[in-house]
């Protein structure tokens, strides 16, 4: 599994924002946001280009083109969605998928409740998207699904991960790209990132 933890001055500090208990819900979404148009960036550096004949305003000519349409983002909810809108802003046109998934608090296993995912996904780019790598399970189910409906080309996303999370993903997936914000001390008890930044979903639509 490759594992690449994006360490631009402009992520680490937004996620150090993100991570302060004093954060409101308004500002941490819009830090979201912005954090996740910059770790989109990056994990959208290697797709592949074509061409398009276009006319400048001098001449016409062939240039690099991006086929919008052959990238899906898949959010694994509800927090996933929180990192959709800066992807979007990045690739307007891309398509969209959702994976439900809750973690049920005695096992910490995912239960899936939710699939949505566009069509001919076996020909697309699929990033899939949490902003919270901690057991691993919830992810390793949603990518366990995105292959079973035909994806190939995976990759996964999210703001912080648990050295945890990482070795189960790679154990079922090694296959999977892995980007990342920062890699985490450790799990708690119940399943939460330590230092982290307290539960996502909660922290996005101010549900604590």
């Amino acid at each position: 599994m490759t594992l690449t933890i994006v360490s631009h001055p402009l992520v680490q500090h937004k996620l150090t924002l993100m991570r302060e208990k004093s954060t409101d819900n308004a500002l941490f979404r819009r830090t979201l946001r912005e954090i996740s148009f910059l770790l989109a960036y990056e994990v959208t550096k290697d797709l592949a280009l074509t061409s398009r004949e276009i006319e400048t305003p001098l001449e016409k000519g062939a240039f690099p083109w991006l086929e919008g349409r052959r990238i899906c983002f898949v959010s694994i909810l509800r927090a996933g969605n929180g990192l959709l809108e800066g992807m979007l802003d990045l690739i307007p046109d891309a398509r969209v998928g959702h994976i439900g998934l809750y973690r049920d608090h005695e096992t910490l296993k995912p239960v899936q409740y939710y699939l949505k995912l566009p069509e001919a996904i076996g020909e697309r780019e699929v990033i899939v998207v949490d902003p919270m790598l901690a057991t691993g399970n919830s992810s390793v189910a949603a990518l366990t699904l995105l292959k079973t409906a035909g994806a190939k080309r995976l990759k996964f996303m999210c703001l912080l991960a648990a050295p945890e999370g990482v070795r189960t993903l790679e154990k079922a997936h090694p296959d999977v790209p892995v980007f990342t914000a920062a890699i985490d001390r450790q799990l708690n008890e119940i399943g939460y990132i330590l230092p982290g930044l307290g539960d996502a979903g909660d922290r996005i639509y101010g549900t604590a």
